[in-house]
């Protein structure tokens, strides 16, 4: 429920913004994930973007609010692939999550991959309050709570432990995917999902 009400909410965003402001946060969602968010100053992003800076800060009052509207909308599209490979294995929580983790994987040996945008701004903002990194920190608390409960529904003996697990294996995915780039460990990380859920689930029977 939490989750639809957060989307509702991208959906009433999405509407507000004129076309100009929607450059912008295009522009901005390239450059702050490419080169960090720190990295890139307004100027860059309204001279990339072909607009007037009055016209940035109509449409967002700080570039604090622009950040944290980049990550909405990533989170955004974090959950669709997410909901993608859960819908095309209905029923079946490990399958889903080793779908999910296949595509983690297949991004990470891309040259554009630099990690996770939610992991990378929570590690730029550690400030608790920064509208960033409340984003990103609701992002990964929801993703803690899901694969906890796919574990549950995987029967597995400790299912907050094998959730924990699977976050910790993906949030390695994410960074060693831009420290070894194609041909990197990153890239078996389903792979050894698998592993990690085949020993924490009791087999019927055993």
């Amino acid at each position: 429920m939490a989750h639809d009400n957060k989307i509702e909410g991208h959906e009433a965003e999405r509407g507000r913004h004129p076309a100009a402001a929607e450059k912008i946060l295009d522009v901005a969602r390239d450059l702050f994930y490419r080169r960090g968010i720190r990295a890139i100053g307004v100027d860059e992003i309204v001279r990339t973007a072909g607009v007037a800076k009055p016209s940035l800060y109509r449409a967002f009052s700080s570039k604090d609010e622009l950040a944290a509207s980049y990550l909405r909308r990533y989170d955004r599209e974090f959950w669709e692939r997410f909901d993608k490979a859960v819908t095309a294995h209905p029923g079946d929580p490990r399958a889903q999550i080793l779908a999910f983790l296949t595509g983690v994987g297949e991004r990470t040996q891309t040259p554009s991959y630099r990690g996770c945008g939610m992991t990378n701004a929570a590690v730029e903002y550690p400030q608790a309050d920064h509208p960033a990194r409340k984003v990103s920190e609701d992002n990964k608390r929801e993703l803690r709570r899901r694969l906890r409960e796919m574990a549950r529904g995987m029967g597995a003996a400790d299912a907050d432990t094998l959730g924990d697990g699977l976050l910790l294996l993906i949030e390695g995915a994410y960074i060693s995917g831009q420290l070894f780039g194609a041909g990197g460990p990153a890239r078996s990380v389903a792979r050894n999902a698998a592993l990690l859920i085949d020993a924490s689930v009791v087999k019927p029977g055993a």
